[in-house]
């Protein structure tokens, strides 16, 4: 899917991105084999919006999360930041880039220095970049416990003396430090409990509001994604299989894989019921994917065509794309 020409410019871009990981093809083995973690995805997040990315476990979200950031170099495709391109930059150049790029990782206790002080967690990307010291540095992080619920007394503590919600808002707080424009959370929640996740969920949603934040919101929980998210994209085994607006790819999916994702959401009301549609096999092996269609091998609908050619993703209505030879036209 690509932006409307007259539309707003995105302030992230990625085209054609690929990750590939080798792997050893056995003790006798010449020929090298390559785990597709991700393979051939473009997709563009507007300023100030939310993107969602969701699938099962291995699918690729983290990878792309990774690269996006900076934290994993790509095989192959491009990157696009304000108009910059991400691979072409030097490790200074992408040293400054950072500023505007932060990241919230999943296990809000390992992505904390177990032996620095609250303080010194937060206040490290600030003296890294050169942008307070002293006084103003001190006055910048009390400033910004404050802002995701934490206060003054917390500062001089460390991360094993919090609970795991706590944690998580000193990531948070962390991120924001640099006054970024965007942030990739990376399953922020899912290491939480429920309530905890709500908690995070809309503190996240709040600090939107307030400082004109554009996120990439990745999981594989389809409730706090709809949550969260203005538009959905749904990846399995590393592709983009559909790609819409939140409301749209709820009520009206149109992959397969989507409609069996939603079918085993839980419905609140005992007395609304849905038809819970079981995928049959696993996942399969990302260093052998099956030709064709990736996910035919799993789809109750895949027919002949599917298991030669793979469908590429296009888009089937107005802001509603998916790579599918057969795509659904019903409701969820």
């Amino acid at each position: 899917m690509k932006p409307d020409k007259g539309a707003q410019q995105p302030l992230l871009e990625v085209k054609g991105l690929k990750k590939y990981f080798p792997v050893n093809g056995g003790f006798l083995s010449r020929k090298k084999e390559f785990v597709r973690a991700v393979d051939d995805l473009s997709f563009y997040v507007n300023p100030g919006e939310t993107l969602g990315i969701v699938g099962e476990s291995g699918c690729g979200k983290s990878t792309t999360g990774q690269m996006i950031t900076q934290l994993l170099e790509p095989t192959a495709g491009e990157i696009w930041f304000e108009g910059c391109e991400l691979t072409k930059l030097s490790p200074e150049e992408i040293r400054r880039v950072r500023r505007d790029m932060q990241i919230v990782f999943q296990d809000p206790y390992a992505s904390l220095n177990p032996r620095m002080r609250v303080m010194d967690i937060i206040a490290e990307p600030l003296r890294v970049h050169g942008l307070a010291k002293g006084d103003q540095l001190k006055k910048e992080v009390l400033e910004l416990l404050k802002v995701v619920g934490l206060g003054e007394h917390h500062a001089d503590r460390h991360p094993h003396e919090f609970s795991g919600g706590q944690r998580q808002r000193i990531g948070i707080a962390r991120a924001l430090a640099l006054k970024p424009k965007l942030i990739v959370c990376d399953e922020p929640v899912s290491a939480l409990d429920v309530s905890i996740q709500a908690q995070i969920l809309n503190l996240l949603k709040k600090l939107q509001s307030e400082f004109q934040l554009t996120y990439i919101f990745i999981a594989h929980g389809l409730p706090s994604i709809k949550h969260i998210s203005d538009r959905i994209a749904v990846m399995y085994l590393g592709k983009i299989v559909e790609l819409a607006d939140r409301d749209d790819l709820f009520a009206r999916p149109k992959h397969p894989y989507t409609q069996a994702l939603l079918s085993a959401v839980p419905v609140p009301d005992p007395a609304l019921r849905k038809q819970r549609i079981v995928l049959s096999g696993d996942l399969p092996n990302p260093a052998k994917p099956p030709q064709g269609c990736t996910f035919h091998t799993r789809c109750p609908y895949a027919q002949a065509l599917c298991r030669v050619k793979a469908p590429v993703l296009e888009e089937l209505e107005a802001g509603h794309s998916a790579a599918c030879h057969f795509p659904l036209p019903g409701e969820a």
